[in-house]
C-alpha cells in the first residue's frame, strides 16, 4: 500500500487512511470487487480515486447526480488529475469534446450518468479503452427498494457485459438497508466482493427535533447560532422554499433558493452562489444537494419532515462533511406527515414496472414515513435511533442529541391509555389519530358533532390532558405495537393485540420531558461527553487558536477562489484551515504536514498561506 499512501499524500493531502479506506483501495487494486456501505463525509470518493492513478486503464465512475459530477472534477482537478464528467449540462459540443479527449486517454477518471453507458456515441468511444474499474457511486439506486430507485441504472450490467475485458466493479452508498445492499450485490452481478460496511454514525453531527408553535422563530434560532457560517434549509414545497427565502432575506441574510420550478439557468446560479460562498443559506426542496460535496456547511434544517430516514440521513448529512461539529435540526409538524403521504398518492412508478409492483412501492413508502414519523416523537436517543433502523446498534446514549440533552422523567400514562384505547374500541367506524385525540379531549367542533363521537362513551375522558401531551401519548402506543396506524391513503386507528392487555390492566409508561436544557446545547452538565461528540458548532474554533487569524485565512482563501474561479473549500477546507492556525507552519516542511495539505495544492497555494501565517507571528 506504499504507492496508495503516497498518492494519498500528494493530490489529497492526507497522511493516513480513515477506517474501511485502505480495505477497500487494496481490495481494488488486487482485482477484486467491493461493496463501500460508508456514512456521507468518510471519504467513499478516495477509495476509488487513489486506485483509478494506480490502474494501466480508465475509471468510470457512474453517478446519478449532476452536481456531485462538477464538485468531483473540480476537485480533482484542482489536485492535479486530469478528469472529466459527461451528462446533461454539456453542451453537444462540449460533449464530443471530451469524448475525443478520453478516446486520446487523456482522462484517467471520467464520470458518467448511467442514461448515457449504452447511448451509441459513448459506446462508439469507449470501444477501443482499457477500462480498469467501474465505480457505481450512489449504488442503492439500483434497488426498486431502495429510496432513490433509478431504473436506468439497471443498463449497468448490460454495459460491463458489452466490453471486451471485465473491469473492477465498485459499489459505494452511505445509506442502505440490509435488503437494498442484497439488491446492490445481485443486480450488479459483483463477483466474490469484499463488502465493507464502516457503521453509519457521523459522530460530528448534533442531531435535534422540535415541534415549535412557529418554524419561522424556530429555524431563525438556529440561524442566529451559526451566524456568518453556511447552512440548508430543506422544505417540503416549492411555495413553502419561496415563501422562506423571501423571509430571510427581508431579514437580512444572504439566502438563495433552489427548487424544480426555477429554470435550469437560475438554479445553477444560485448554486453556485451558495458553492462559492456569495450566499451563506440555501432554501431548497430535495431538489438541491444530493452529491454536493461543499465542506463548510455547519448546519441543515429540515422545516419539514422528509419522507423517510434515508432521505432525512443523506440530506442531514450535507452538515460537517469536514468532520467539523455541526447541527442538524428537525421542525416537526402534523401537516408534514399528510403532505408526504400527498405525494406518496401522486408517485410515479418506476418505468415498467406493473400496477402491483407500484403499489408494493407506494406501501413500503408509507411504512418508511411511519418511521420517519416515529422518529420526530421518539424521547430516546435520536442517534441510536437512526443507527438501529440501518442495523446498527449504539449504546443507547449518545451525549449529543436533543432527546440526551433534555432531562426526562418516567409517567405512568395507563389511565389515559386506557381511555384512549376505549375510545377506539367504542368507534363504530375507523378515525384517524388527530379525530380521535380531539375527541377523547372533548372539542365540540362540526366535524366531531356531525360524525356523533361525542356520543362514544370515553367522548372527553381526557379533557384534563393537555391536547400535545395527548398526541405525543397517542403516538407512543403506536409506536410501541399497542395501536395500529394504517398504511392507507387517509391513516386511520386500530387496535392491536397489545390494545387488550392495556385495557386488561397492563402498565403503560413513558418518558416525558422534564426540563430543557437551560443553557445552550453543548453547554449543560453533559458538556464534556458532547464535546468529545462534537458539542455546541461554535466550538470548532477554539483552544489555542487566533480565531481572526482564521477569519483572514478565510479571506486569503477565497480571493484565491475567485481567481481560480472554483468555491472556496475546493482550495482548502475549514478544517484545514484550522489545523494551519493551531500549527502556525513556517516552511514547506511543516505545511506539507497540515492535514489536506498535498504536494500539488503547496505548490499552488502553500507560499500565500505562507506568508499570510508569517504576518502574524
Amino acid at each position: 500500500m506504499y504507492q496508495a499512501e503516497q498518492i494519498l499524500k500528494k493530490y489529497f493531502g492526507y497522511d493516513s487512511f480513515r477506517e474501511g479506506q485502505e480495505t477497500l483501495v487494496d481490495g481494488i487494486l488486487n482485482g477484486q470487487d467491493v461493496l463501500g456501505i460508508m456514512p456521507t463525509g468518510a471519504g467513499k470518493s478516495i477509495c476509488y480515486q487513489i486506485p483509478a492513478l494506480l490502474l494501466p486503464g480508465m475509471t468510470l465512475v457512474v453517478s446519478p447526480l449532476i452536481s456531485l459530477m462538477q464538485d468531483q472534477v473540480f476537485s480533482l482537478n484542482q489536485a492535479g488529475v486530469r478528469a472529466a464528467y459527461l451528462n446533461s449540462s454539456l453542451t453537444p459540443g462540449q460533449y464530443r469534446t471530451a469524448l475525443k479527449y478520453m478516446r486520446q486517454n487523456q482522462y484517467k477518471i471520467v464520470y458518467v450518468a448511467p442514461e448515457r453507458l449504452l447511448t451509441e456515441s459513448f459506446l462508439d468511444a469507449i470501444q477501443d479503452m482499457d477500462i480498469s474499474l467501474v465505480s457505481v457511486d450512489e449504488a442503492h439506486c439500483i434497488s426498486q427498494w431502495g429510496q432513490d430507485f433509478r431504473p436506468s441504472y439497471l443498463k449497468i450490467p448490460d454495459f460491463v457485459h458489452i466490453l471486451k475485458k471485465r473491469p473492477v466493479i465498485a459499489a459505494f452508498t452511505a445509506t442502505a438497508t440490509r435488503e437494498v445492499r442484497e439488491d446492490i450485490l445481485a443486480l450488479l452481478n459483483q463477483q466474490d466482493p469484499i463488502t465493507l460496511i464502516t457503521g453509519f454514525d457521523r459522530e460530528n453531527l448534533r442531531f435535534t427535533v422540535r415541534q415549535p408553535a412557529d418554524k419561522w422563530q424556530a429555524a431563525l434560532e438556529v440561524i442566529r447560532e451559526h451566524e456568518q457560517e453556511c447552512g440548508i434549509i430543506y422544505c417540503l414545497t416549492r411555495k413553502l422554499v419561496e415563501e422562506v427565502c423571501e423571509s430571510l432575506v427581508r431579514a437580512g441574510y444572504l439566502a438563495t433558493r433552489y427548487h424544480a420550478g426555477l429554470s435550469d439557468e437560475e438554479r445553477h446560479h444560485n448554486q453556485d452562489d451558495f458553492l462559492y460562498d456569495r450566499q451563506q443559506i440555501m432554501v431548497a426542496t430535495n431538489a438541491f444537494g444530493m452529491g454536493i460535496d461543499k465542506s463548510n456547511v455547519r448546519y441543515v434544517i429540515h422545516y419539514n419532515m422528509p419522507k423517510n430516514i434515508e432521505s432525512y440521513y443523506q440530506e442531514a448529512g450535507r452538515a460537517g462533511r469536514d468532520g467539523l461539529p455541526s447541527d442538524c435540526v428537525l421542525l416537526y409538524a402534523g401537516q408534514d406527515v399528510v403532505t408526504n403521504n400527498f405525494f406518496i398518492d401522486k408517485m410515479e412508478a418506476p418505468e415498467d414496472a406493473d400496477e402491483e409492483t407500484a403499489k408494493v412501492i407506494r406501501e413500503r413508502e408509507r411504512e418508511r414515513l411511519k418511521k420517519m414519523t416515529w422518529y420526530c416523537f421518539t424521547n430516546d436517543c435520536l442517534r441510536d435511533y437512526i443507527l438501529r433502523y440501518f442495523g446498527e446498534y449504539g449504546s443507547g446514549y449518545c451525549g449529543n442529541c436533543s432527546n440526551c440533552l433534555t432531562k426526562f422523567r418516567e409517567e405512568d400514562v395507563s389511565e389515559t391509555a386506557r381511555n384512549l384505547i376505549g375510545f377506539v374500541k367504542a368507534c363504530s367506524w375507523n378515525y384517524g389519530l388527530v379525530t380521535i385525540t380531539d375527541a377523547a379531549h372533548g372539542s365540540r367542533s362540526s366535524k366531531i358533532l356531525k360524525a356523533g363521537l361525542d356520543q362514544n362513551p370515553y367522548y372527553g375522558s381526557c379533557s384534563n390532558v393537555p391536547l400535545p401531551k395527548l398526541r405525543q401519548i397517542m403516538n407512543h402506543l403506536a409506536a410501541q405495537g399497542d395501536l395500529k396506524i394504517t398504511d392507507d391513503r387517509y391513516p386511520v386507528v386500530r387496535l392491536t393485540s397489545g390494545s387488550d392487555e392495556i385495557l386488561q390492566g397492563r402498565q403503560v409508561v413513558m418518558k416525558m420531558a422534564e426540563e430543557l436544557p437551560k443553557t445552550a446545547p453543548g453547554k449543560t452538565e453533559l458538556s464534556d461527553k458532547a464535546g468529545k461528540k462534537g458539542g455546541r458548532p461554535a466550538d470548532h474554533l477554539q483552544g489555542d487558536m487566533d480565531r481572526g487569524l482564521f477569519e483572514r485565512l478565510r479571506t486569503l482563501r477565497l480571493e484565491i477562489a475567485r481567481e481560480e474561479k472554483v468555491p472556496p473549500y475546493i482550495i482548502f477546507s475549514d478544517k484545514t484551515l484550522v489545523q494551519m492556525c493551531l500549527l502556525k507552519p513556517k516552511s514547506k516542511t511543516e505545511m506539507l504536514r497540515v492535514s489536506g495539505v498535498g504536494e500539488v495544492k503547496y505548490e499552488k497555494y502553500g507560499e500565500r498561506f505562507l506568508t499570510a501565517l508569517s504576518e502574524e507571528t
